[in-house]
């Protein structure tokens, strides 16, 4: 008995440590999707990402001390300029906290613009499983350059 009783427990452990790996590699996607689309300048699939929820927030705080709260509504529709200047991102340094439809995960970025310019950011994601798929309901951006 004690020998069944611990295979089920070891597959039901396998079981769960896959489905993590699953739900990791999908907000990933997500988060890098995300950036690409910025840069590009492709507004639908950057606002496919995110999923504005009452209690939405992107929250910017700049190397000199400032503090901006950015429009959520920025994320689905940008103004005219503000998107698609190209360069590319980087994300590393993931930490996640999963919990069923709900999730929020840290991880550091480093952004080179078109001249070469690069800023250094951490950055707190918060997700919401929608219709089955991630999606980005708020931010905060901490730039250090």
């Amino acid at each position: 008995m004690r020998t069944i009783f611990g295979i089920i427990l070891l597959l039901s452990t396998s079981i769960s440590c896959k489905k993590v790996e699953n739900e990791q590699a999908a907000i990933i996607a997500l988060l890098e999707k995300e950036s690409a689309t910025w840069r590009s300048g492709d507004r639908a699939a950057h606002a496919a990402c995110w999923h504005m929820q009452p209690y939405s927030r992107i929250l910017v705080s700049t190397p000199d001390g400032q503090t901006l709260d950015v429009p959520p509504q920025y994320m689905i529709d940008p103004p005219g300029n503000k998107m698609g200047d190209g360069g590319s991102a980087k994300n590393a340094n993931y930490t996640f906290s999963i919990h069923r439809n709900f999730a929020w995960v840290s991880h550091d970025e480093s952004s080179t613009a078109p001249d070469g310019k690069i800023t250094q950011s951490w950055e707190i994601r918060l997700l919401e499983k929608i219709d089955g798929a991630w999606k980005l309901v708020g931010q905060s951006i901490h730039i250090r350059r």
